[in-house]
């Protein structure tokens, strides 16, 4: 049985047909097509990323900062402990193990163990390392997937997973999917926003936050901090305001007329209105990251003004401005292109990337707290996969997608536990097991939406952000 998409007035010709099938009926859509009325202004505006929607179902998430870990953190060391790596530590991984898949030949490597300690903290008594004494302190907010999994070894193929879904390049992001299914809270702002590291690129580019197949109004708009927080946002200082209103007037009866008279087409509309979009943003985005009406406090908080701390903690900081004036879907990525990729040595490696995020995010879920925005903010934190039991290059540690953490805080998840559990070294996903699938199912019902409903119809089927699988973790909802 056919299942609806989540917007079916977005269908173009060639997919009623499809729908319609053969015979009269078919033969009367095509005369129906012919005539444009399909293509009306008002089917175009039923997509229109700039207006809020309802989900299915009343949900606990408004929006979500995502903060992605680039490069693969490694949960033995960070919030997965494993005291048998210490007890066999130097030995090979037990025979009893099976084989198993890396991308370098560490398989018979000698177990090296967590390289800082663990410690009960807060009132839950949850286990994190000393690597993240300030995300300690606020342990009672955190829900530890300590048992996902994905299906690739390699970098650009697991971030592919990871915010999209298929190890293939080319799907919808996630965050693409929440602005289709969501909208935004505001016209002056994108529903998506991404700020890359600025020190370097993502293994993978841009397709992570790519829409896909979706209409090109929903992949995400790259942003920085700055007085140009947007390339070639502001039009040239010889154009006024009332000229370009006048030029942009002119466009959108143009184009309107020429829509129209053809078939509808996503990325025309999408054009027409990233025009529309980008004046208004000319005043607001400067605004969002402008950050002379933070209070000291409020800084030092997110550790700007420090060394280690200044850059990640303003972009956390610009995160919550965000999400405060309606943007529904941030993601901030930490790591440059090796990033958290910690094959020679992870003290150091982790000690560096650990020193930079650790004080921000803490500060950012004591922010969002602190003005009743977490009840309704999903934060997510998590890479593309975890790291190896066994040992690389004596001091490192190779890729790990067999079993990994990721960390939620906020809207409708419970805080201070832990989910599901790898194996006694952290070599593969045990128990209460969380497939990519299952996770972004999670994400998408605390966002008030049925997986298998929100879809989108596409080369002759609808697809859906977690393809023909997932189920919702039930057991991590409050």
């Amino acid at each position: 049985m056919h299942t609806p998409a989540h917007f079916p007035s977005t269908s173009t010709r060639r997919e009623l047909l499809f729908r319609a099938g053969g015979g009269l009926g078919g033969m009367a859509l095509a005369q129906l097509l012919g005539s444009g009325s399909v293509a009306s202004a008002a089917a175009q505006d039923s997509i229109d990323p700039t207006l809020a929607r309802r989900p299915h179902f009343l949900p606990k998430a408004k929006r979500v900062i995502y903060l992605f870990m680039h490069g693969g953190p490694s949960h033995m060391d960070l919030w997965d402990p494993k005291p048998d790596l210490t007890r066999y530590a130097g030995q090979p991984v037990p025979d009893s193990f099976g084989s198993v898949m890396t991308r370098r030949v560490v398989a018979k490597n000698p177990l090296i163990p967590p390289v800082m300690p663990f410690r009960p903290r807060g009132q839950s008594g949850l286990e994190i390392s000393d690597f993240l004494p300030e995300m300690a302190t606020v342990a009672d907010e955190f829900c530890v997937l300590r048992s996902c999994h994905g299906d690739s070894v390699n970098h650009p193929q697991s971030v592919y997973q990871m915010n999209t879904g298929s190890i293939l390049m080319g799907r919808p992001s996630l965050g693409s999917w929440v602005a289709y299914g969501l909208g935004s809270e505001t016209r002056n702002m994108p529903a998506f926003v991404v700020m890359p590291d600025p020190k370097g690129g993502l293994k993978g580019g841009p397709p992570a936050w790519g829409s896909g197949f979706l209409p090109a109004s929903y992949q995400g708009t790259t942003m920085r901090s700055g007085t140009s927080p947007i390339l070639n946002l502001l039009p040239h200082g010889n154009v006024s305001s009332t000229r370009q209103r006048n030029t942009l007037d002119l466009l959108q009866q143009l184009n309107t007329r020429h829509a129209a008279e053809r078939e509808f087409n996503h990325e025309l509309l999408a054009r027409v209105r990233s025009y529309e979009l980008a004046f208004r943003m000319q005043t607001a985005a400067p605004e969002i990251v402008d950050l002379k009406g933070e209070t000291q406090a409020t800084l030092d908080l997110y550790g700007i003004g420090q060394k280690d701390t200044d850059e990640f903690g303003t972009r956390c900081l610009l995160a919550r401005r965000m999400v405060e004036r309606g943007v529904r879907f941030v993601q901030l990525y930490s790591g440059d292109t090796n990033g958290w990729d910690a094959h020679k040595d992870v003290k150091e490696n982790h000690g560096y990337h650990c020193r930079a995020t650790d004080k921000p995010v803490a500060g950012l879920l004591r922010d969002l707290k602190s003005r009743g925005l977490l009840e309704d903010t999903l934060v997510i934190w998590g890479g593309e996969f975890g790291r190896m039991p066994m040992s690389e290059q004596g001091t490192g540690r190779d890729h790990n997608p067999w079993g990994y953490s990721v960390v939620l805080a906020g809207a409708g998840v419970k805080g201070g536990m832990a989910y599901g559990a790898t194996d006694s070294i952290g070599l593969r996903a045990e128990t209460d097991k969380v497939h990519v699938h299952d996770l972004h199912a999670t994400i998408l019902h605390l966002l008030g939406f049925d997986h298998e409903q929100l879809t989108f119809f596409h080369n002759g089927r609808d697809y859906r952000l977690t393809d023909v699988a997932g189920r919702v973790v039930t057991g991590i909802l409050s």
